[in-house]
């Protein structure tokens, strides 16, 4: 009979298990390897965010902010209606960028974001049925079309080359001066780029 785990030495697993991983690990996957339920897991990782560790969780997982510092990554100001939404997803992706969020800035309700982790076509299709099930609408309804997503790619040049189809295809939208205020530089790198597990 193996020896149970004690929390520091689970603990210590689960944060071996994100360092090495290059995408979000699920909770399942960490309570097989450590022997706990998911309920465990996520009183574990809550404990770990106390000690200091800056562990963001997706739909898809959990994983180390800055684990993958060689990821690129650009937020872009974008318009266009709910028919192009997955023509710009595609667009993105197929240029070899994820699509790591979409936020909104309202002037009454302020910011909202939610994670994407769309990273190829196949992301994209589930994504846009989704939406056409009626399981969720887009986040750009509330503002007329308007829309901010965080693009990660390998390097500055596929960022670019992003950057100049989303503007050849009329997404590319210009950023109003008090939005530059809350936004970084549209050429700046983010440490909290990662893509999603395995899939496409």
């Amino acid at each position: 009979m193996e020896k149970e785990l004690t929390g520091a030495e689970r603990r210590k697993i689960l944060l071996t298990m994100m360092q090495q991983s290059q995408t979000p690990v699920s909770g399942n996957r960490l309570g097989k390897k450590t022997g706990v339920s998911r309920q465990v897991v996520v009183q574990d990782i809550a404990l770990l965010r106390t000690e200091g560790y800056p562990i963001r969780s997706t739909p898809k997982g959990y994983y180390l902010e800055n684990a993958r510092q060689q990821e690129h990554v650009r937020t872009f100001k974008v318009h266009h209606t709910n028919d192009e939404v997955e023509d710009e997803l595609n667009a993105i992706v197929d240029f070899g960028g994820t699509v790591l969020d979409v936020m909104v800035n309202h002037r009454a309700y302020g910011k909202m974001t939610a994670a994407l982790h769309i990273k190829c076509r196949r992301d994209v299709h589930i994504f846009v049925e989704n939406l056409r099930s009626g399981k969720s609408t887009p986040l750009l309804n509330v503002t007329s079309g308007y829309h901010f997503h965080t693009v990660s790619a390998d390097s500055e040049a596929v960022l670019d080359e992003i950057e100049q189809m989303l503007s050849e295809r009329g997404y590319l939208a210009e950023l109003l001066p008090y939005e530059k205020e809350f936004l970084p530089a549209m050429k700046s790198a983010l440490l909290d780029a990662q893509s999603p597990e395995a899939g496409c």
